[in-house]
């Protein structure tokens, strides 16, 4: 049985799909919710879905930060999109957050439901009106990154930052008052780093770290610190 979540910006548009993919025999419907649920990672990470059907359209430019929220909240979730168009950015953003299938108004439910069963089998599936175009980009972020020798140059100096303290073990709480940001902004930075590095962890993303050569900065050891405080210390020459 494939458990399956949709998620959509109509309660109604969700709740017509799970019906009608409920009469599939080996499809379960575990939960259905609207783009705006803000307890969708949790339940993500609660429900550990086979596949999460999301509907595109609702979230404009947020589509490879759901897809990748969605990932890093349970990672052998299959993410298939729906979309009400073809917008080939779309689509594009949503292959390199690791959308595995992108499903257009033009198919109907029982192709939906062959399009789920294969993206369990560890197949992958996107209109060949828009593949062509989705595959061109993707070849041009490959041959962008060949060009580039250090794996960290795609970082911004903040996201570096972040990055760093990362490899030294730190998570949200202690980078935020470290570097004197909020914790949604390191949540923010650390997504970036997951798109641009194409990891979907922390302890990947510190392994890219480690083999590129970035470290935490240096700070004084224990001896260094004694030697710094006793040279300070007045030796009491020149006292009677």
């Amino acid at each position: 049985m494939l458990r399956l979540v949709l998620v959509g910006n109509y309660r109604m548009v969700t709740d017509a799909l799970a019906s009608r993919l409920a009469t599939a025999p080996d499809i379960l419907v575990v939960h259905s919710c609207t783009t705006s649920e803000p307890r969708l990672t949790q339940l993500v990470r609660w429900l550990r879905p086979d596949v999460a059907l999301i509907h595109v359209k609702p979230l404009g430019f947020a589509v490879a930060e759901v897809v990748q929220r969605l990932r890093e909240a349970w990672p052998a979730t299959r993410v298939v999109m729906f979309s009400a168009g073809d917008d080939v950015g779309q689509a594009v953003d949503a292959a390199r957050a690791g959308a595995d299938a992108w499903i257009s108004r033009t198919q109907g439910a029982d192709e939906l439901q062959t399009i789920v069963r294969g993206v369990c089998a560890g197949s992958s599936w996107y209109p060949p009106v828009i593949l062509g175009e989705v595959l061109r980009q993707l070849r041009e972020d490959i041959r962008k990154a060949a060009e580039v020798q250090d794996p960290l140059d795609v970082l911004s100096p903040r996201e570096r930052d972040v990055l760093a303290s990362m490899v030294e073990g730190k998570h949200g709480q202690q980078i935020a008052k470290e570097l004197l940001i909020s914790p949604d902004t390191v949540r923010t930075h650390t997504r970036s780093i997951f798109s641009k590095l194409d990891v979907h962890t922390r302890l990947q993303a510190v392994r890219i770290a480690r083999a590129a050569g970035l470290r935490p900065p240096e700070r004084p050891g224990l001896a260094d610190r004694e030697s710094a405080a006793f040279s300070v210390i007045p030796t009491g020459r020149g006292r009677r």
